[in-house]
């Protein structure tokens, strides 16, 4: 098997078998998290065997296709046809065994925050949250609402949202920091403001962070650094929307990273909540300082650290989209907002590959 290591392709194999056998048994369901881990790998996995299967199903039949062409020259072109999609298979085979990022199957945490433009701004920040939940919802992803701060006219000054793969996932479909890692950045919108009375196009923009949900043995958290205020729920310009001090605050010494939740009806559930913010953003900080430490040069034009970058643009006069890390163009910004995201992710996603497959 050319490029590719035959034995590492063999455990593999046997991997995706032994996971194919955990999750055919009742008893991995009972524990949901351990269970969609499991079917995130599974289907991980599930990717590159099909291409794997698929590949030796090609090289099977131009052989036999080959041996009946003494008798039929028609069998002669059907194993030149087979012949020709060989390369195209093998070249993704090796895409997909290409060293990749460790969190792609992660779950994530994305933040949105309200910036340049004030109230417009806000609003534009609740069109990016209504993209983000509709495309979550094409894939069959579960997106949840932790914490929200609203503005006055509807929109949201800030925003963090989870968003998690299927409990069992056994398809081949992508992980969700595969797909998402890619919206971290300033997003800039060019439209009338619906506060503007003569119609002339604003610019403003919003923010957004995206952290890799980590297991929870991965970051360790000491009582001793952390800071934990409870308080009531609030609604727009903060109206108290509930009676108890059911919101959670969250206040990491060390660092000075805040987080909060109040969406959820207890307490504890608020806690449990704020807590994997956290563990996502400490995270995230720990690798970019590895980075910096190492002085490494970035390996992608997609991946930022700088999270000031201007990323995209949307222009609503125009009905365009413009990614500016990949010169991404497309002219159909109402469906991506209704959640039809892929085509700019798929741009990102090929230039991504691109860099990998050249060792970048």
């Amino acid at each position: 098997m050319s490029r590719v290591d035959t034995a590492a392709v063999r455990a593999l194999l046997d991997q995706h078998a032994e996971l194919e056998r955990q999750l055919a048994d009742p008893a991995l369901h009972a524990d949901p998290d351990t269970a969609r881990k499991v079917g995130r790998r599974y289907g991980e996995l599930s990717r590159i065997v099909k291409v794997l299967r698929e590949l030796e199903q090609a090289r099977g039949d131009i052989a036999v296709a080959r041996e009946l062409a003494a008798d039929d020259p028609a069998f002669a072109a059907e194993a030149d046809t087979l012949a020709d999609r060989v390369p195209r298979l093998e070249t993704e085979l090796a895409d997909l065994l290409a060293p990749r990022d460790p969190h792609d199957n992660s779950d994530v945490i994305m933040e949105i925050k309200s910036g340049e433009g004030g109230a417009e701004s806000a609003l534009f920040a609740g069109d990016l949250l209504r993209m983000y939940l509709r495309y979550a919802e094409r894939h069959g992803w579960r997106a949840e609402i932790l914490d929200a701060t609203e503005s006055d006219l509807g929109g949201y000054k800030d925003v963090t949202v989870s968003v998690k793969s299927a409990e069992s996932v056994k398809s081949a479909e992508s992980g969700v920091w595969e797909r998402l890692k890619f919206e971290g950045g300033v997003h800039r919108v060019q439209r009338v403001p619906v506060t503007e009375s003569s119609g002339r196009i604003h610019t403003s923009a919003a923010g957004v962070l995206v952290y890799p949900e980590p297991d929870d043995v991965e970051i360790e958290l000491e009582d001793k650094d952390l800071r934990i205020d409870v308080y009531r729920s609030s609604g727009p310009g903060g109206q108290s929307v509930n009676t108890t001090d059911s919101a959670v605050r969250i206040t990491h010494l060390p660092t000075g990273i805040v987080v909060s939740c109040q969406n959820e009806k207890s307490q504890i559930q608020n806690r449990i909540r704020a807590t994997a913010v956290l563990r996502a953003r400490l995270q995230a900080l720990a690798e970019e300082k590895a980075q910096q430490e190492a002085s490494e040069q970035r390996r992608s034009q997609v991946r930022t650290v700088d999270r000031s970058e201007r990323v995209r643009t949307y222009n609503f006069p125009e009905n365009r989209i413009s990614d500016h890390r990949v010169n991404y163009k497309a002219y159909n910004l109402d469906a991506v907002l209704d959640g039809d995201l892929d085509g700019v992710l798929n741009a990102l996603v090929g230039a991504d590959r691109e860099l990998r497959l050249r060792g970048a």
